[in-house]
């Protein structure tokens, strides 16, 4: 057998082995992706009844109109400038219905408007207290807040309030379509609330 022949063989060998390898990585990045569907499926379906619940006790909000003094600190004149806002508070029930903790990691409110849905976070629990240094006249209505990233044990009930706050004027929010809460955990899905009572204003 000539150099050039032993050569091809030898090629033909390792082509071989190659395609023989590829196989092998395709396989197992198609088992590692099955698995995870199977996983992803078995957390998100599996779950019954459904990991979390939960209801929205009571929603009360203070809309606010400021406008600025028109100087700066050195006393020179400036535009003044008009500040609408809207401040969102928000007693919920928070129920862990599974057999392990869960953990929730974020809490969004969500106002459709006619011009679409505006979406506030809410505050943590520093900056809820925060508001009402700001402004002492809300004291009266103060409540113990509940944490927007807390853990929930196995069969425990949170309960708390939370506050959130939109940019715009009280028509604008007066106008609202609508009004939902997105109870966001770690690895479950997202839980939505919408309030049944009235939406009170102080």
């Amino acid at each position: 057998m000539s150099l050039l022949q032993q050569e091809s063989k030898d090629l033909a060998a390792g082509e071989s082995y190659t395609r023989g390898t590829s196989h092998v990585v395709i396989a197992t990045v198609v088992a590692t992706v099955l698995v995870s569907i199977a996983v992803a499926v078995y957390i998100f379906m599996g779950e019954k009844p459904p990991a979390s619940a939960g209801e929205i006790l009571d929603v009360w909000v203070h809309p606010m109109h400021t406008e600025s003094s028109g100087w700066d600190a050195n006393g020179a004149a400036i535009p003044k400038e008009e500040i609408d806002q809207v401040l969102l508070f928000t007693h919920v029930r928070l129920h862990n219905q599974s057999k392990q903790p869960i953990f929730l990691h974020q809490i969004v409110a969500n106002a459709t408007l006619a011009d679409g849905i505006h979406s506030s976070y809410a505050a943590t629990p520093t900056d809820f207290e925060r508001i009402f240094k700001a402004y002492p006249q809300l004291m009266q209505w103060h409540a113990t807040p509940i944490s927007p990233d807390l853990t929930i044990q196995q069969g425990e009930t949170k309960e708390g309030t939370f506050a959130c706050s939109f940019r715009m004027t009280k028509a604008d929010w007066d106008s609202r379509k609508s009004l939902d809460y997105s109870f966001n955990f770690q690895y479950l899905p997202s839980l939505t609330l919408a309030p049944k009572g009235p939406i009170t204003e102080r």
